[in-house]
């Protein structure tokens, strides 16, 4: 059975599911899924159990994730469960959790365990641990994605319906291509990162990991809330979705500016997505993307590399060898820019971003591949930074410019493979991307993730999150 959110809260709610049967069914499916490398660590299964069998006792009300068995990636403080970053190293026992940790208690949901990453969220191809390599739900000799990859295979293989990530540079949107499932990158601030261990503190967000654009949302909104231990937090409104908004203005390249490297089953793809954008009544609109591939060039070539120096620094002083070869090679690149370097980049910035502001004028959000195409793991083993990049180069811009994304699957590739798009807005109008997002992904009559089951009917839409608001009182 597909359980999706939604389903499940309703289920729960409604006495005809146990929170407690629903958590043991999830630990059944992770010892069934047998990849010890989706997982770094998992919660004593009695104790989860018990957990939700208290929820019993509770009333749902308040509780918009009653029950419901949640992923963490590894680089989010739950307390009882060591926090690594994907490096053994690094390792601490966490005096208490996350913020987001702490609200997706409140909002009634169960923590199972810590996902596999690529260490540091350094990364957007899922290989760089020393805790495995997740297989791809969809394809195991490709890559699952990262830097969220273990959140990401856990979602499509279904072993849960929701699974937090951090995305920085694509880190929650590209596994969620490469596994065929939603990814929610945030408004920046929307949800408080404190207790995670940052990869570029100023850019960090989470991202959530669901089968359907309706369960993103609904964890969304139980999660947001100003936070004052994050000086990166800030408040915008959750609404409530609407239907598709007739005439949307969607950007998408100009045609030179679209970029597969080749691989002709993606733009095939990219152009069937486009089309059926415009069969839901969206006004396809051509724009320049060159200042938006400029601007993700500066993540990594740019001063924000010394964001992650700063977080390992003591370890690449006292043991450098226990940091991923990979990893410590972009990381210590960190160290080179000057202040001056580090001025410069940011005064570009500010013009790209002008650019970009005014992009916005003339379109309500971008429509884009959010991966130009898709590589096994021996290829990203042999050749690992190169292809990393090529991987970011529709996602890598968008925390930079502080825009929101929401990334669905959109169809499957003549080859078996999935393809995805991502809608993005400027930051605040991530209901608006959700509205967009849920017609968009009904319409595509995809199975779920790798479940098999597509999909179904869309329900009514979902009213204002009140309950939501009493719980972050």
């Amino acid at each position: 059975m597909t359980e999706t959110i939604a389903s499940l809260v309703a289920a729960h709610k409604g006495g005809t599911a146990c929170p407690a049967d629903t958590v043991a069914r999830s630990f059944a499916r992770i010892r069934a899924h047998n990849d010890p490398a989706v997982f770094i660590s998992l919660r004593d299964e009695a104790v989860a159990v018990a957990e939700a069998q208290a929820l019993t006792s509770v009333s749902p009300r308040g509780c918009p994730l009653y029950g419901v068995p949640v992923a963490v990636k590894d680089n989010i403080d739950v307390r009882g469960l060591p926090t690594t970053a994907g490096c053994p190293a690094f390792a601490y026992e966490p005096a208490k959790n996350a913020t987001v940790v702490e609200r997706l208690k409140r909002a009634g949901a169960i923590v199972i365990g810590k996902t596999n990453l690529d260490q540091f969220a350094t990364g957007l191809v899922g290989v760089r641990s020393p805790y495995g390599v997740p297989r791809n739900a969809i394809s195991p000799n490709c890559i699952p994605g990262g830097s969220s990859s273990g959140s990401a295979v856990a979602v499509a293989a279904g072993l849960v319906p929701l699974a937090l990530g951090t995305d920085t540079a694509g880190s929650g949107r590209v596994p969620a291509a490469l596994n065929n499932i939603v990814g929610l990158k945030p408004s920046r601030g929307l949800i408080s990162t404190a207790g995670v261990v940052p990869a570029c503190r100023s850019l960090d967000c989470i991202s959530l990991l669901t089968l359907t654009t309706d369960d993103a949302w609904i964890a969304l909104a139980a999660l947001t809330g100003i936070d004052s231990a994050d000086a990166y937090s800030r408040a915008f409104p959750i609404e409530p979705m609407s239907s598709f908004p007739n005439g949307a203005r969607l950007g998408v390249p100009e045609t030179r500016q679209r970029v597969f490297f080749d691989d002709h089953a993606a733009a095939t793809a990219y152009d069937r997505a486009i089309a059926n954008a415009g069969a839901l009544g969206a006004q396809i609109v051509e724009i320049d993307m060159a200042p938006f591939y400029e601007t993700a060039q500066l993540l990594y070539e740019g001063p924000w590399v010394a964001e992650r120096t700063i977080v390992v620094r003591r370890l690449l002083d006292s043991s450098p060898d226990s940091i991923h070869p990979v990893t410590r090679q972009i990381i210590a690149q960190g160290a080179r820019p000057s202040a001056i370097d580090a001025f410069l980049a940011f005064y570009r910035l500010e013009e790209l971003r002008r650019v970009s502001d005014a992009a916005f004028c003339t379109i309500d959000a971008l429509l884009l591949p959010t991966i130009p195409t898709v590589y096994t793991v021996e290829q990203v083993l042999a050749d690992p930074i190169r292809l990393n990049s090529r991987l970011g180069i529709y996602t890598n811009f968008v925390n930079l410019l502080d825009l929101c994304a929401l990334a669905l699957p959109s169809s499957i590739r003549d080859d078996g493979l999935p393809f995805g798009v991502t809608f993005i807005a400027p930051a605040g109008h991530d209901t608006y991307l959700a509205s967009i997002g849920r017609a968009f992904h009904a319409n595509a009559k995809l199975p779920l993730g790798a479940l098999g089951t597509e999909l179904p009917e869309l329900p009514e839409l979902p009213a204002a999150p009140v309950e939501i608001e009493t719980a972050l009182r």
